[in-house]
């Protein structure tokens, strides 16, 4: 009998609810985000108000759309830098064909077809023709910007009206007291996080982001994947750039001009490995409100707006730091 009997070290203890909880990367960052949240209220009282609180999330809710396609490309080990000109030319296109007399539906529809083709040439350059993510995304940055351009000849577009209030409603409104960006950008995520973590689709995901090599010798259609998280990132941009043209009943040539870096500095912030294999959409959401956070909290405390940037760059920095000591990379060096 004694052969059968389990010493302490047989054993592995798993850790408990509470000490998961603690250990997970999105408890940290919620517990930043708090912290933030009433540091910045006691220096602003203004900023713990219902509506600045409302306004804030109508805001980050059209950076938070694109953050949930920026993340499966960033856990697959990519980077998509065009998202703020497909941003852009998205509602340009949306715009343009709505004050030329076409339908809503149809004309938004169009226009996420061409935000999607964006994405599909990206995804085909990173997997057919081998580029790094870097080179074909910054090309269609350029490429995209250069065809709102073209479509607005650098005029904002502002006569259009389309069927019915709903379209402006789904950027301007509100809905059981929420903006409906907000639910939009809700609803959305909790459809991204069941994805991820529920299908086998974002299983191949995490796995082609973890060891692409390995992915490729069990089986897995890597190159697939990888132009389908590209055509995602690129209709969540294009999505965004629709619903902010519903809240400004407008559209011109640069919109979404510089949202690559909110977007990109949103993923990190809230966990997300620019190396691939990593990242949850809880965190990319908290990550996505921080931003905003701070941004309002600077604007509120009165902080030159040329400075913005250098908070929002030392906090990516921060972020990433924290993230590796998490890991424990300074131990191994």
């Amino acid at each position: 009998m004694s052969g059968l009997t389990t010493t302490p070290a047989d054993v592995s203890v798993r850790p408990g609810l509470g000490a998961r909880v603690l250990r997970s990367r999105e408890t940290g960052i919620i517990g930043a985000l708090l912290i933030m949240m009433v540091a910045i209220s006691l220096f602003a009282p203004d900023f713990a108000s219902v509506d600045n609180l409302l306004n804030d999330a109508r805001n980050f809710s059209f950076v938070g759309v694109v953050v949930l396609g920026q993340a499966l490309v960033m856990i697959t080990g990519g980077i998509d830098l065009s998202v703020g000109s497909v941003w852009g030319l998205a509602a340009v296109s949306s715009a343009a064909m709505m004050a030329a007399g076409f339908p809503v539906v149809v004309a938004c529809a169009l226009a996420l077809l061409v935000a999607a083709a964006v994405g599909l040439f990206n995804g085909f350059c990173v997997t057919k023709l081998r580029m790094p993510p870097f080179v074909p995304t910054l090309a269609t940055m350029s490429i995209a910007r250069a065809l709102a351009l073209v479509v607005t000849r650098g005029k904002a577009i502002d006569g259009f009206r389309p069927d019915g209030d709903w379209f402006f409603a789904l950027g301007g409104g509100d809905s059981f007291g929420l903006p409906n960006p907000f639910i939009l950008f809700v609803l959305l995520s909790v459809l991204f996080g069941v994805v991820l973590t529920r299908s086998v689709y974002g299983r191949q995901l995490y796995a082609v982001g973890g060891n692409e090599r390995a992915a490729r010798l069990t089986g897995l259609d890597v190159d697939r994947l990888k132009i389908s998280v590209y055509v995602i990132s690129a209709v969540s941009a294009g999505l965004a750039g629709i619903v902010e043209v519903s809240y400004l009943s407008s559209a011109i040539s640069n919109q979404g001009l510089g949202k690559e870096l909110s977007v990109i500095a949103a993923a990190v912030i809230g966990g997300t490995a620019l190396t691939g294999g990593e990242g949850t959409i809880l965190g990319v959401f908290v990550g996505t409100v921080i931003l905003e956070v701070l941004r309002n909290g600077l604007v509120l405390l009165g902080t030159d707006a040329y400075w913005q940037g250098v908070f929002v760059g030392s906090v990516i920095v921060f972020a990433v730091f924290i993230d590796q000591l998490r890991k424990g990379v300074w131990k191994k060096r």
